[in-house]
């Protein structure tokens, strides 16, 4: 049987971040997350998480989540929480989430 590198015994993760990291093609009737920088910040997001807990988190990259125009948008499983990453307080609400679980309602994506 194999052994798991991180020594988890069983799969999942505590929390799951998918960010965003779609790319249309230049003058496409609705924007992209990837030209809003998506990449370089679910990057530094992973690396905060990284260096701030050693829980069982996940960060990376999704194919498009179909809310750009929010974007760059994020989604937390196991909640099912949206974020649109588009100010310093939504980053950090989504750290907050992903680290402690907290989710600041304020935050959220909101389809109005």
């Amino acid at each position: 049987m194999p052994v798991d590198p991180k020594g988890r015994s069983e799969p999942g993760f505590t929390r799951h971040a998918f960010i965003c990291g779609h790319e249309r093609a230049e003058g496409a009737a609705r924007p992209s997350c990837g030209p809003q920088e998506s990449l370089d910040l679910m990057r530094q997001i992973k690396q905060r998480v990284r260096q701030e807990t050693d829980e069982n988190i996940r960060v990376q990259k999704s194919g498009c989540l179909d809310h750009c125009e929010f974007g760059p948008t994020c989604v937390v499983y196991p909640e099912g929480v949206w974020y649109g990453l588009t100010s310093e307080e939504s980053i950090e609400a989504l750290l907050q989430h992903l680290l402690t679980g907290e989710i600041d309602e304020e935050q959220t994506l909101k389809l109005e």
